[in-house]
């Protein structure tokens, strides 16, 4: 059974029609690709799956269950987390307190006892710093863990929204373009990382990304959106070869020469 099941969404903000009946479906531990010209409405997409927007018509399903109607905060929850195309962090903050709030959906201690700070509550917290350390550990920040993130270069404070977004252990992860803005250093590292979330973490993952190469690479199946509707869906290669989709990207006479 799939995990993710997007069926029929029809999306409007004042009369532009930003999804027209998008359906797809994401199966446990793929790496799925939704890729499209600028426009095309895939952060209108991944705003519904995460609850921020609302579709007018059409329903999501996650692991059997509506959540059309669900909040984000209940979204995340059942286990959906999201990077963002523009960077979304406490810029205020350390590395390692921004990814201990990520954490916050698995705290089962009240404020009372959180505050005193001893027996359940200090076990929890000795617990979450764990699986934190651990993040850090796998995303190789460790020398960045005590920064301040408004310090830290673009392409770190892109791994530490990674970081924050696998602490609260998903099992659906949602990526927002995290490879926008990045050298071809940074890019090849971040490409790595998403692999290793994948594959040895078996995440589940839906990920926009404009850079062909890497979508062709990694993805498993690919969505392709423009003006709002679903034009192709399938395996990279055949996505790839769509006269559809190359017209999408190419124009017409380029699709047709």
């Amino acid at each position: 059974m799939a995990l993710l099941v997007v069926k029929n969404v029809f999306l409007h903000f004042r009369g532009v029609t930003a999804l027209s009946d998008v359906s797809f479906e994401v199966q446990p531990g793929a790496l799925h690709a939704v890729i499209g010209p600028n426009g095309a409405g895939k952060t209108s997409l991944l705003n519904c799956i995460s609850g921020v927007y609302r579709p007018q018509r059409g329903a999501i399903h996650f692991d059997g269950e509506e959540i059309t109607r669900l909040t984000p905060a209940a979204r995340t929850t059942l286990g959906i987390a999201r990077t963002f195309q523009n960077i979304a962090l406490f810029k205020g903050m350390t590395v390692l307190d921004n990814l201990l709030i990520g954490r916050h959906v698995h705290q089962r201690t009240g404020i009372l006892a959180g505050g005193a700070y001893w027996g359940p509550a200090k076990r929890e917290e000795i617990a979450h710093r764990e699986v934190v350390e651990d993040i850090i550990d796998f995303l190789e920040i460790q020398h960045i863990r005590k920064k301040v993130v408004g310090t830290l270069a673009y392409g770190l404070q892109k791994r530490v929204e990674l970081a924050r977004a696998l602490a609260l252990e998903p099992r659906l992860l949602l990526l927002d373009e995290p490879m926008a803005g990045m050298n071809a250093e940074e890019k090849e590292d971040m490409v790595r990382f998403v692999l290793d979330i994948n594959e040895d973490r078996g995440t589940t993952m839906v990920m926009i990304e404009h850079d062909m190469g890497v979508v062709m690479d990694v993805s498993h199946r690919v969505t392709v959106l423009s003006f709002g509707e679903k034009i192709a869906d399938g395996a990279p290669e055949h996505v790839q070869a769509d006269p559809a989709v190359q017209e999408a990207y190419l124009g017409r006479s380029d699709a047709q020469d």
